[in-house]
């Protein structure tokens, strides 16, 4: 029996998925340029199917099989995988097309390149890194029709329109990807510009805490009533309190109201409470403090609800060595990556729950959600290098 031959060195693979990237470089650009131009916010479903338009159509050279899944609350999903069965599994890719910017962004914040920069609604987070997955895969098809090199994991690509959202509409379909998925790249923005890959993020969760009284006239009879402001007023010291900067929690009242008139005592008040933290433990030890609140004002009530929105994505085992593989590839690129800890949440959350997870992979720039938002042109194909060579190692 032959012996196989050996892979072809991690340098190697690096040359000819660089190569084979730069040929569609121009095609790659005016993609992400159609794709920008297509206003997608998360609250408005009947936005997403001309994105997913655009995305099967540049998809149309690789072979991968793409189906439409329908969403309940949202503008659906997109997934494209190989129409062969996997004999070694799958790797996953991850990303969204819905954005928080309203239909009529593009008119008081147009599309435009300047200084290297290309500045749109939704161009950095992430309709960049939609380009940059397209790019890689369309990269590693030329490959293999060329030299029949293919990753030994089939690529599959999961998008969704409602990320922005929580993703309440697609969570349950990214955790039965993850859960049979070797390791997941998620496409979201890269940190800073170097492009740090983002290993650790933190937890969000929100609360809404309502204070119950009894109403009484201020001046003739404030000892019949019993003030909901003030029970307000005195938890907001407790959850404060909750905050651990050491350890990554923070608790943070943002939104309170509560109240009739000044000369009465008020009987309901309303806290809206804002939780961030960086392991799960942490997570649940708040959640059970903000629920055990006992009042303090006698004749009031306090009613809890909320729960955690997103887990964080913590620095497990198998998430670091996932990223390690991350910066030998991009060494062999010639790129350095580095690593990043950040606040927001993302789908990451949810594929770490089941299997090594990188997220960060996508475009390099700045200003997500922000009139500046922008992202570095010509960093989107040493990116998409950088996902076709971790897909092919």
């Amino acid at each position: 029996m032959t012996a196989a031959a050996p892979p072809p060195p991690l340098e190697q693979l690096a040359a000819w998925v660089s190569e084979r990237i730069a040929r569609r470089r121009e095609e790659q650009v005016d993609f992400l340029y159609r794709l920008v131009r297509i206003e997608s916010p998360s609250h408005e479903p009947s936005t997403q199917a001309p994105v997913f338009d655009r995305i099967e159509e540049a998809l149309a050279p690789s072979s991968l099989a793409v189906r439409r899944l329908a969403g309940r609350t949202s503008g659906g999903q997109l997934l494209a995988r190989s129409p062969r069965r996997p004999r070694a599994g799958y790797q996953l890719l991850l990303g969204h097309v819905d954005t928080v910017w309203p239909v009529g962004t593009l008119a008081k914040m147009p599309l435009r390149e300047e200084g290297g920069r290309l500045y749109g609604p939704g161009v950095f987070d992430m309709k960049g890194g939609i380009a940059i997955a397209v790019s890689a895969l369309l990269a590693l098809a030329d490959l293999e029709r060329e030299t029949g090199i293919a990753p030994a994991l089939s690529p599959v690509l999961f998008l969704n329109s409602d990320e922005e959202l929580g993703s309440p509409d697609s969570a349950r379909r990214i955790h039965l990807l993850s859960r049979r998925a070797a390791r997941a790249l998620v496409l979201e923005p890269a940190f800073g510009p170097e492009g740090q890959a983002k290993t650790e993020r933190k937890g969000v969760a929100r609360y809404g805490l309502r204070f119950l009284g009894r109403s009484a006239h201020a001046g003739l009879h404030p000892e019949h009533g019993a003030s909901a402001i003030r029970e307000l007023g005195r938890a907001i010291e407790r959850l404060s309190q909750l905050s651990d900067l050491a350890r990554g929690t923070t608790v943070n009242v943002g939104v309170v109201s509560g109240g009739t008139r000044g000369n009465v005592v008020p009987a309901e008040a309303f806290a809206e409470v804002d939780v961030r933290f960086a392991t799960e433990v942490a997570g649940v030890e708040v959640e059970r403090a903000i629920r055990a609140l006992e009042p303090t004002v006698p004749g009031v009530r306090i009613e809890v609800e909320g729960e955690v929105e997103r887990l964080p994505l913590e620095r497990t085992a198998r998430n670091r060595a996932l990223y390690e593989r991350a910066e030998e590839c991009a060494a062999a690129l010639g790129q350095t990556l580095g690593q990043a800890s950040v606040g927001g949440g993302s789908d990451g959350s949810l594929a770490s729950l089941h299997t090594a997870t990188l997220d960060g992979l996508g475009a390099v720039g700045g200003g997500a959600h922000a009139e500046d938002e922008h992202l570095l042109l010509d960093r989107l194909s040493g990116r998409a290098a950088l996902v076709a060579l971790l897909l092919l190692s």
